[in-house]
């Protein structure tokens, strides 16, 4: 079943369109760029955390125009259609929220820690998300054999993901390859599937067994993004000053 309509399409091999951000790995966004919302959303990613940095939204509480936005319809996350519509929809546009709030950004923006001491960082977070993805998707769901790119273990102290994310712009430019490898793959999984309901087994923390679902694994995705996505606002924030939904 598609998750997509000729109105409204949500699948992310569609993440291309320039918004006039300069040429810097991970700006390539989908949406309707215009001269207006380049000047809109012009960046200053040179300041450092502690500048006197002003509070900029790209328009009204949002982080972009609603022309330039590619979520939802105009920025608001509406989705109609069956189950799976509503719910890829959602995680889709959560995908993109990721992408935008580390638009315009280069390598040491991306893998400043600006939210001390938290060793968080939105390159940390661009890679977390890549194995949360490759876990639920590839591994769990799919029955592949995909380890774990960045995470050592279960715990937050064995996550490389964070604690090695480096000011490097090939580890940014592969962070960004490697998520949206597995965003094609979840994206293309979920919409193949033959029912929500398709379950399978797999071994949570502490090595208890369980079952998950299909539909689970869509929902708790996006509960995962979510939850970052308020990280993303607060380290994008403190690094330049750009606030908004």
């Amino acid at each position: 079943m598609a998750v997509a309509s000729a109105d409204h399409p949500i699948r992310c091999a569609q993440l291309n369109v320039d918004l006039g951000f300069p040429g810097k790995p991970g700006t390539s966004l989908p949406g309707r760029g215009t001269a207006r919302s380049a000047m809109m959303l012009k960046m200053t990613a040179t300041q450092r955390p502690g500048d006197e940095t002003e509070r900029q939204f790209g328009w009204q509480d949002m982080f972009v125009g609603p022309d330039a936005d590619p979520r939802g319809i105009g920025g608001i996350f509406v989705h109609h259609g069956d189950e799976r519509t509503v719910l890829a929809g959602y995680l889709h546009d959560y995908r993109l929220t990721l992408e935008l709030k580390c638009a315009g950004l280069g390598a040491d923006a991306m893998a400043r820690r600006s939210v001390e001491p938290s060793d968080l960082s939105l390159l940390g977070l661009v890679r977390h998300l890549s194995d949360a993805e490759r876990y639920w998707f590839r591994q769990v769901m799919a029955g592949e054999d995909a380890p774990a790119r960045y995470r050592q273990s279960a715990g937050d102290d064995h996550d490389r993901a964070f604690s090695d994310a480096v000011a490097d712009p090939a580890a940014v430019a592969l962070a960004w390859e490697n998520w949206r490898a597995e965003v094609a793959f979840a994206e293309r999984f979920a919409d193949e599937a033959s029912d929500l309901g398709l379950t399978r087994a797999y071994i949570g923390r502490g090595g208890h067994q369980g079952q998950v679902s299909l539909r689970e694994v869509l929902v708790h995705m996006i509960e995962e993004y979510a939850r970052h996505i308020g990280h993303a606002d607060l380290l994008r924030e403190r690094i330049d000053g750009r606030v908004g939904l």
